[in-house]
């Protein structure tokens, strides 16, 4: 989900706007500060484990070094796996830029001492973020046995990020 219009082409440019408007009003109310965007996603940890078996490269290819130590840990990651996954792509989505394994590696999700999740973009995603004037990103992850979810909201310079 993207804060603002999304390109359809049969809206007006004044309906444009008011979309607009009333997503980044909405956002605000979710989070109770300024929104630049929003992104959010969904998956299954079952497809998720199963493109772990299937391609064996997968994880070195889309989470970093660190993601992958702490996913790890279980003898089945999947889970976890699944919602780092959702997170960057929640990220990607907020970004207005398409799914692309050059990026993902540069989206990574970093865990505190207390186990709060929190994003560290680097390279060409850190200049996406930047281009759209993101400075702090909220970040909410949970998932089941079945799905993984993640929601993740780009704030502007000079707010708090808690």
């Amino acid at each position: 989900m993207m804060i603002g219009p999304t390109g359809g082409d049969t809206a007006v440019a004044g309906e444009l706007a008011t979309i607009g408007e009333a997503s980044a009003s909405a956002a605000y109310g979710l989070v109770g500060r300024p929104v630049l965007c929003v992104g959010t996603d969904l998956v299954e940890v079952d497809e998720m484990r199963a493109v772990l078996a299937r391609q064996p490269r997968f994880a070195a290819r889309v989470f970093t070094p660190g993601e992958r130590a702490y996913c790890d840990i279980p003898a089945d990651g999947a889970e976890r796996y699944a919602v780092r996954f959702a997170a960057k792509e929640a990220v990607l989505k907020a970004l207005g830029v398409g799914l692309t394994g050059s990026v993902l590696t540069e989206v990574e999700v970093v865990r505190a001492p207390s186990g709060s999740p929190s994003l560290r973009l680097t390279g060409r995603a850190a200049a996406l973020a930047e281009e759209a004037g993101v400075r702090t990103w909220l970040i909410t992850l949970t998932h089941t046995r079945t799905l993984a979810h993640a929601f993740v909201a780009g704030l502007p310079a000079g707010l708090p990020a808690g």
